[in-house]
């Protein structure tokens, strides 16, 4: 129903050229700066250990674990998932640990969570400890807050006399009535 024609040539008798893109304009250092500061930072995807998989020894790193299978040594990781049908033997160290599965051994972390599926025999030392209804565990807890850095308290009253200390008198006695004789 409707169409469009396009010449190829000019009235000349040359083809037309179609026009360039301009060239982007150089920016100054200061207004290009924000614009590469807005990249993305690419995701990090987390590291797995399958429900089939057995592991013996240390795992360390600074990503992120999450634990189906069984494992039998320390688990030193930034953020830590411990499955529902994961079994850890070992001590655990993190940022964030989350807890689905069975532990047997000490857990030390920023933030701990024990899901209602959990099962941990040891101790836990946390900044932050949840435990949901259902979850099972045998140990002791110890909530650790980071040391808070001393800074000097200026005293305004240092140089000021120690207070003289004030006499305290007996405590007053009521005289007796004789209530019986009314």
């Amino acid at each position: 129903m409707f169409s469009k024609t396009t010449s190829s040539n000019n009235a000349a008798g040359q083809p037309q050229r179609r026009p360039e893109p301009a060239a982007p304009a150089m920016q100054p250092v200061s207004q290009a700066a924000p614009a590469m500061q807005a990249r993305p930072t690419p995701t990090r995807t987390a590291s797995t250990l399958a429900a089939d998989l057995v592991f013996e020894g240390t795992i360390s790193g600074e990503g992120e674990l999450l634990v189906d299978g069984a494992v039998k040594g320390d688990l030193h990781v930034s953020r830590l998932v411990i499955g529902e049908h994961a079994h850890v033997e070992g001590t655990i160290r993190g940022a964030s640990i989350e807890v689905r599965g069975r532990v047997v051994g000490n857990i030390e972390g920023k933030q701990v969570r024990l899901l209602e599926s959990a099962h941990v025999e040891g101790d836990i030392i946390h900044e932050q400890l949840s435990i949901d209804v259902g979850a099972f565990f045998q140990g002791r807890c110890s909530q650790f807050r980071p040391a808070a850095v001393a800074t000097p308290v200026a005293q305004p009253f240092a140089s000021a006399p120690a207070p003289t200390p004030v006499a305290i008198e007996a405590p007053y006695e009521a005289p007796e009535l004789d209530i019986a004789s009314h």
